[in-house]
């Protein structure tokens, strides 16, 4: 997918799993379609990647997610968008892009500080969100030929952002060509991803999913960005979805040099091992035992009469439900907060889900599939755990944790 090698060697199977954000009926779950997902890792620019990647159409054209309903996403735009106007020392009326802009509440917040803004997402829910909140969002994926457009607009980004995007791609050279066409000089192109590096080292294998065609480190995206003739400028990492960096990239003769950060995150992921193959085969083997040890967890529970809710029906937990195998039973229902989820059913497990804000009991434990939000669950979820609630935390290992724990970790509210 970067480099053109062949070179790839796969370390980890998941299964036939269906779309994870496709929430089937009880009339239409017999209908779903089921793909491998099975990742795979080059050993000449140890690039990770998907074997199999379904089109983009059939992924993201109905897809489900909504960026406003989820408080503490919201909440990093709110703090990304005016840190990225300083660091780049925007002017008034700068014109930002962000590509997979969803129901635009990061472009919002690039407007409350004075840029004019742009949204490109192939989404059709999502974009009648974003223009009913008065976001202009062309309905179409970006690509070269989507760049060719907008360059014969006369359009050209000063910023151009891909939050939870740049893994999406079937293609990710037609993706840069395409920046490529639209940039000027000084123009930076804004990337957030899952950091390789941390999903590696904190076994967060449910992070595989199909919508991901592949997982970024830095060094891959070096020699990435190299091939077009582009560099990059610097790299922050943050602790949104379990670990990310936010990457900034330009055009080669862009004014700014680039930063040591770059050179001491590719030193970083050397000395993490994610230039070994050995590093990924060791990550399969915890990812498998973690799965036993969950499905160990949840019969224990139901043997002893107690009740198990999945909190949240988020599609990196829908590739952990469906990897564990479990038999129906174990969960009795997902809640949601999300419109396009509530009365419908987890992919492939079937899982009723409910509003959370129609629940007349509590379950003894909530099983805790968004745990990349674990801190805000824990504010959000005090009166529960406070009453002797538990949360199962799925990774990096198993837990079990009521709030005499988060309170002696120093998370409790």
């Amino acid at each position: 997918m970067t480099c053109g090698s062949e070179h790839l060697t796969e370390f980890i199977d998941l299964g036939l799993q269906p779309n994870g954000n496709n929430f089937p009926t009880p009339d239409t779950k017999d209908q779903e379609v089921f793909f491998p997902i099975i990742m795979m890792v080059c050993q000449n620019c140890w690039q990770v990647q998907i074997a199999e990647f379904p089109s983009q159409e059939f992924l993201f054209t109905d897809h489900p997610y909504i960026t406003g309903v989820n408080v503490p996403i919201v909440q990093h735009f709110e703090r990304l968008a005016p840190h990225i106007v300083s660091k780049l020392n925007l002017s008034p009326n700068s014109l930002v892009v962000d590509i997979g802009c969803n129901d635009g509440t990061f472009l919002r917040a690039f407007q409350r500080q004075g840029m004019r803004v742009l949204g490109i997402d192939p989404g059709g829910r999502t974009g009648e969100l974003a223009k009913e909140q008065g976001t202009t969002v062309c309905r179409t994926f970006w690509n070269s030929e989507t760049g060719r457009a907008m360059r014969q607009m006369g359009l050209s980004p000063d910023v151009i952002t891909a939050t939870a995007v740049f893994y999406h791609l079937p293609d990710l050279h037609d993706f840069i060509e395409g920046l490529k066409l639209v940039m000027h000089r000084e123009s930076v192109f804004v990337v957030q991803c899952v950091n390789l590096h941390d999903l590696i080292g904190r076994n967060q294998f449910d992070h595989f999913y199909h919508e991901h065609s592949c997982i970024h480190a830095i060094a891959p995206l070096q020699k990435l960005f190299q091939a077009h003739g582009m560099k990059l400028l610097d790299v922050e990492f943050i602790e949104i979805h379990g670990g990310s960096f936010i990457l900034y990239a330009a055009l080669g003769d862009h004014p700014m040099e680039t930063a040591p950060s770059i050179a001491e995150a590719i030193a970083l992921e050397e000395r993490a091992g994610l230039h070994r193959l050995d590093t990924y085969v060791e990550f399969a083997t915890r990812s498998r035992r973690n799965a036993d040890d969950l499905v160990a967890l949840l019969k224990k529970i139901k043997a002893q009469g107690q009740r198990v809710f999945a909190l949240g029906a988020p599609v990196k937990g829908n590739t952990l439900l469906n990897y564990c195998h479990w038999e129906p039973g174990l969960i009795e229902c997902a809640t949601e907060v999300n419109q396009f989820k509530i009365g419908r059913l987890t992919p492939g497990t079937h899982i009723p889900i409910v509003d959370e804000q129609t629940l007349t009991q509590q379950p003894d434990y909530y099983l805790i599939l968004s745990w990349n939000f674990l801190d805000y669950l824990i504010g959000k979820y005090k009166g529960y755990l406070l009453a002797g609630g538990k949360f199962i935390v799925p990774v990096p290992e198993v837990r079990v944790l009521s709030f005499e724990v988060f309170h002696a970790e120093g998370q409790g509210r």
